[in-house]
């Protein structure tokens, strides 16, 4: 399929829970976070990322979270997610609940062993990630979970300025993350990203940005771009104004409940306004 018709088979629909959440969960007091006391954790629904770490030439940390962050929105708007589609129930009944995403590492003949399981694998310059369809924790095949969440961590790298047309994931620059914990932060960010734009009529844009491999440059904020992009308790205003999307962490790993992780620029539409 080419123009249009690849443009129609995109199921942006599938995202539209998370546009009528997004506000109420950013207004919610900082540290707040779902109790999750009684919670089947065989129960839980989540989508499992698995990042390519070889052990003699391990990937670029920059790179492999730019594949993160774009498999995992490539995972959500597969066509295969529109309705009627085999991907649409199981990508709706997740996007209903919590976004939770865990990362795993493999190498070698592990790697090979994930990429006829239901997913997408994205590459970006020496780095590989797999984003796979969500599924409960109790029904993950053992070619994923045998593999290893932790030990992902990568040297930090000097990746450069950011491209001007691509999105921005700008990581806090207060909060350590590993490698793994970085990749789930920057998959929520293109998901925000993704649903705002169609929430708020910018399809166009989001086609573009679909037509680009969903493209964009991950790197860790400096004080003064997180200070100036930071909405602090006006969310709202961030998108309208500046078209800024904030990911703030459950807490369930690494990061105290209600940090932000990600502030996610978008930068042509933003760079335009802030021109005005």
């Amino acid at each position: 399929m080419f123009g249009d018709d690849v443009a129609a088979a995109r199921p942006y629909g599938v995202l539209d829970p998370l546009i009528a959440r997004y506000a109420s969960w950013l207004a919610l007091p900082g540290a707040a976070t779902a109790d999750t006391s009684d919670e089947d954790p065989e129960n839980v629904v989540l989508m499992p990322m698995v990042l390519r770490i070889e052990r003699r030439e391990p990937a670029d940390r920059t790179a492999l979270l730019e594949a993160a962050a774009a498999a995992a929105i490539e995972v959500c708007l597969d066509e295969r997610c529109k309705p009627g589609g085999e991907w649409h129930d199981a990508m709706r009944t997740w996007i209903c609940g919590r976004i939770r995403k865990v990362a795993r590492r493999a190498r070698g003949a592990h790697w090979e062993a994930v990429q006829s399981l239901p997913g997408r694998t994205v590459s970006v310059g020496n780095a590989e990630v797999r984003a796979f369809l969500p599924m409960r924790v109790a029904d993950m095949p053992k070619e994923l979970s045998r593999l290893q969440i932790s030990g992902s961590e990568l040297a930090a790298d000097e990746p450069g300025p950011p491209a001007p047309d691509v999105p921005r994931l700008w990581l806090n620059p207060d909060v350590p993350m590993s490698a793994g914990k970085s990749a789930a932060q920057a998959g929520h960010a293109t998901m925000f990203l993704a649903s705002l734009l169609h929430g708020t009529g910018m399809d166009a844009e989001l086609d573009r940005w679909a037509d680009d491999g969903f493209r964009c440059a991950v790197r860790q904020a400096d004080a003064d771009t997180w200070a100036r992009l930071h909405p602090r308790d006006d969310a709202e205003t961030a998108w309208r104004q500046h078209h800024v999307a904030v990911v703030r962490d459950a807490g369930f790993t690494e990061v105290t409940p209600g940090t932000v992780t990600v502030l996610a620029e978008w930068p042509t539409i933003g760079a335009a306004i802030r021109a005005e």
